[in-house]
């Protein structure tokens, strides 16, 4: 179902909402980020309100690179390629290109939707892309599938990432179009337990690129058996993820008390998780939600080539991840 506001048109425009087993989403044309995600009303994600663009990246995907790229400068075929700088602050190149682009609808149901984006030759990426973004609903709530086939000349360097924020939150925020309210109810994360499946941690430099890696035994940063956030300011790439016997990572955000949490999950080739616990978002949100990034590669990968996928002509990647709300006994 496509719901297209009165005008003046939104910032992430037409708004594409579905609905299943309790589970309500909201997929943006601009970016096809998702806004919102709603189990039986109580959110999953820390959503905005649909007149006003999407509050640090939240819920946007990031294609054809996750995060941050140095200087905006890489090599590829012989040569270097410059980026434009897109985060000043960092004087990075972040998250690529296709979040603030529309993307048009393939197929739309009650219950599904994908949309699809040709990406074409972008400063620094002289490659074409043919990228699709399916979303669905089902028992066990949403799932994302993420494609890209490259459909031009030359090897194309790759990478997927997504920007969703988990939150504990009862109330959602507001659905009304063009008003100067933020939203309420998301819970601090203060008090929320994290549990995450991650045996290694990056630090990172003042450009926010990861400088190694070190385990997280014995650091504030070791969230595998799950506990307090407390004042942990994390801005944090993760790594070497734990699998389950399906080949899936589980990170969980719950209530101290367990009576509610909710789970993001990446399907194989999903192997960083980025953790940004909001502390630079403005108020009302700051540290109102955990964004929990799922990402096929690191930040700097297109310098690096760590876990970066190059694609041939003709050759296509698909990377899937998905949210679920957890029960109160937490299984």
């Amino acid at each position: 179902m496509n719901r297209r506001s009165a005008d003046p048109s939104p910032p992430t425009g037409t708004q594409h909402v579905i609905a299943a087993h309790g589970y309500r989403a909201v997929v943006t044309e601009v970016g096809a980020g998702l806004r919102a995600l709603t189990f039986r009303d109580r959110p999953l994600v820390m959503s905005y309100p649909e007149g006003k663009p999407p509050v640090g990246g939240a819920g946007q995907l990031l294609l054809p690179w996750p995060n941050r790229v140095r200087n905006g400068r890489y090599g590829a075929d012989g040569e270097t390629r410059q980026l434009s700088i897109t985060e000043p602050r960092t004087g990075n190149a972040a998250h690529g290109f296709t979040r603030v682009l529309p993307w048009t609808v393939l197929d739309a149901a009650e219950d599904a939707v994908r949309l699809g984006l040709r990406l074409f030759p972008q400063p620094g990426y002289p490659h074409v892309l043919d990228l699709t973004a399916s979303y669905a609903l089902g028992e066990a709530g949403l799932e994302v599938e993420v494609s890209a086939v490259n459909v031009g000349e030359g090897v194309a360097p790759y990478g997927m990432g997504a920007h969703p924020y988990l939150t504990l939150g009862e109330i959602a925020a507001p659905e009304t179009g063009h008003g100067t309210e933020h939203g309420t109810g998301h819970g601090a994360v203060d008090e929320a337990v994290l549990e995450l499946p991650a045996a290694e941690w990056a630090p990172v430099d003042e450009q926010q690129i990861p400088v190694g890696r070190r385990t997280v035994e014995g650091t504030e940063y070791d969230f595998r058996a799950g506990r307090r956030i407390g004042g942990v300011v994390l801005d944090t790439p993760f790594a070497n993820l734990e699998r389950d016997a399906g080949g899936r990572v589980r990170a969980r955000l719950r209530t101290a008390d367990g009576s509610r949490g909710v789970e993001l999950w990446g399907g194989p080739g999903i192997e960083w998780l980025q953790v940004f616990t909001g502390d630079t978002l403005a108020a009302p949100y700051r540290r109102s939600g955990v964004a929990v990034e799922p990402m096929s590669c690191p930040p700097n990968a297109f310098a690096t080539g760590e876990c970066l996928l190059r694609l041939a002509p003709g050759e296509r990647a698909a990377h899937r991840w998905g949210i679920t709300a957890l029960p109160a006994d937490g299984a």
